[in-house]
């Protein structure tokens, strides 16, 4: 069984378990819970395929056989194409069925922060989204001849392990949003803190990442990715400043 697959498939697993589990606790319904928990998975799957294609559209334009084919099939994708698309996904699914919008977004960003964590390490197993050549003590060197073959990946040479700095990122993601969803004294306060928190290190990591795939915009200042990054920054920000302002005059008063 493939590393990665596994991975992967564990992380959705698990992300979604914890998920339905903190939303029975904000008093949503369990099974509509799951069921927002796999639109937004698959779509989750889309939205991230999509921009991989997209950030390298020229290439797919010229051999447009290459977007069904086992290679690109078989990529993860770009992670915050498949998280817009899965906001997306949820916000449709959230508003058809009447669910508190931003209770049930909190009780979802712990289980997606530790599912993308599991799902990174497949990353490194796999030998994908690999960063730098780099001379530091933790660089990680790949051998395996199937890592270069089904993804490209530099071989015989240190790298930047960023599959591991990004897993990190979210598993300690995963503990702070966890503790907050406990002690949140506003909705959407803990979606407010993934966006912002996620948004904040992915910005960064991206200096470290060498792999193509994630596209450039203003003339190769920043990738689409780090783009991206920047506008989950502004709106966790700003849905954190909002949320809570109104909730100070509620606090005072109490």
């Amino acid at each position: 069984m493939p590393t990665y697959g596994f991975l992967v498939a564990m992380g959705v697993l698990i992300g979604l378990w914890i998920s339905v589990r903190n939303s029975a606790r904000q008093g949503i319904d369990p099974e509509k819970a799951w069921n927002l928990g796999i639109l937004v998975v698959l779509c989750g799957i889309v939205g991230a395929k999509v921009l991989y294609i997209l950030v390298d559209l020229g290439y797919y334009t010229a051999h447009p056989r290459e977007i069904f084919s086992f290679n690109t099939m078989q990529a993860g994708g770009v992670f915050s194409g498949g998280l817009l698309a899965a906001l997306v996904a949820a916000a449709w699914y959230i508003r058809k069925n009447r669910l508190p919008a931003l209770a049930t977004c909190d009780a979802f960003a712990p289980g997606l922060a530790l599912g993308h964590a599991i799902g990174r390490v497949g990353c490194f197993a796999a030998g994908c989204c690999w960063g730098k050549p780099t001379h530091t003590f933790w660089g990680v060197t790949f051998r395996n001849p199937l890592a270069q073959y089904w993804v490209g990946t530099p071989l015989n040479v240190p790298l930047e392990p960023t599959q591991l700095f990004e897993s990190a990122v979210e598993l300690a993601n995963f503990f702070l949003l966890t503790w907050l969803l406990h002690k949140k004294k506003f909705d959407g306060q803990v979606i407010g803190a993934y966006l912002f928190l996620y948004g904040f290190a992915r910005y960064f990591l991206e200096f470290l990442r060498d792999d193509p795939g994630r596209g450039e915009v203003f003339g190769g200042a920043m990738t689409g990715t780090q783009l991206i990054s920047i506008l989950l920054v502004v709106a966790g920000g700003v849905l954190w400043l909002r949320k809570s302002a109104k909730a100070a005059p509620a606090t005072a008063t109490r």
